[in-house]
């Protein structure tokens, strides 16, 4: 597995928030492996590039950002829908993966990371001839 997510109260998160929150807490999140690399977007609308951080220890990539804005104390709101604070998310990254490649890139409030596949996970041919010594195959085993 390349992938796999360390979240485990997100559903729940999302059932007592209900289908009408827009808030960003939960990071939404899309990665899929493409030729020799995967690639993970997260939106982070409203966050700007100095809040973002992206770290990996011992094989979890967690990616935190931080969403702010200020109001007027005498501003009476009428809606107020949008969250604001931290958010973090945590992947745990397979050993197939190579994180010491991994590359990210923020534009118009999406996260991309391109994280490259390992070559040791990488199909590898074997090719198949004579070989000098042969390959003693009736050698007896004491």
């Amino acid at each position: 597995m390349l992938l796999a997510q360390n979240d485990p109260f997100r559903d729940l998160d999302l059932f007592f928030r209900g289908p009408k929150s827009n808030g960003v807490t939960s990071m939404q999140m899309d990665a899929y492996r493409r030729d020799e690399d995967v690639w993970v977007h997260v939106d982070l609308p409203g966050v700007t590039e100095d809040s973002i951080d992206v770290d990996v220890e011992r094989g979890v990539l967690t990616i935190s950002a931080e969403r702010r804005w200020s109001r007027k104390e005498s501003d009476q709101m009428f809606i107020a829908e949008r969250r604001q604070g931290k958010f973090s998310r945590q992947v745990h990254l397979g050993d197939s993966l190579d994180i010491d490649g991994i590359e990210a890139d923020f534009a118009d409030g999406v996260l991309t990371i391109r994280i490259p596949v390992s070559a040791k996970a990488k199909p590898k041919k074997i090719p198949i001839g004579r070989t000098k010594p042969a390959i003693d195959t009736e050698a007896s085993v004491a």
